[in-house]
């Protein structure tokens, strides 16, 4: 189900497909979803909620796996990917793609006031706290402290917010 508000703009040029498991996308008021933006419900059945004044920029890819939430005010550069979503494969005698998926790890959250940087990865239980900045080409797969800079790989604090 797509709930997109009266004031938000999406590109003719953005990707949304359909869920067959009944997940729910939501775009806020005043926010933007840019050219070539894909968002794919897979791999759960986790919804896709993205607050007010929110940018998307192109070339981002979000499955909604076991859900994403995005708060007011969030900033994502081009080319990010979000995949809150694990491939079972411990299973030597089934091929990958015939064991489905492991348990979720709580999705992905952004609080309000967030800054992601372009090419940044986010996965499975990635929480960037209010005010948190993630420097481009970044890949994190747990809790980002408030007001705090990040960046590199493997992702570490580079600054604060004062």
């Amino acid at each position: 189900m797509l709930d997109v508000h009266a004031t938000a703009q999406i590109s003719p040029w953005a990707d949304i497909e359909d869920s067959v498991r009944g997940s729910r996308i939501v775009v806020g008021a005043h926010s933007v979803i840019d050219s070539f933006v894909k968002i794919k419900p897979a791999g759960g059945s986790g919804h896709l909620i993205v607050g007010a004044h929110v940018v998307i920029n192109a070339g981002c890819v979000l499955y909604t796996g076991n859900g994403i939430c995005i708060g007011d005010h969030v900033a994502i550069a081009a080319n990010c990917t979000f995949a809150p979503v694990n491939h079972a494969c411990t299973q030597r005698d089934r091929l990958i793609r015939e064991q489905g998926f492991a348990p979720g790890k709580g999705g992905i959250v952004l609080e309000d006031d967030v800054w992601v940087g372009a090419n940044c990865v986010l996965l499975d239980g990635a929480v960037l706290r209010r005010g948190c900045v993630l420097g481009a080409g970044s890949i994190v797969h747990g809790e980002l402290r408030a007001y705090t800079v990040y960046a590199g790989q493997p992702v570490r604090v580079v600054g604060e917010r004062r």
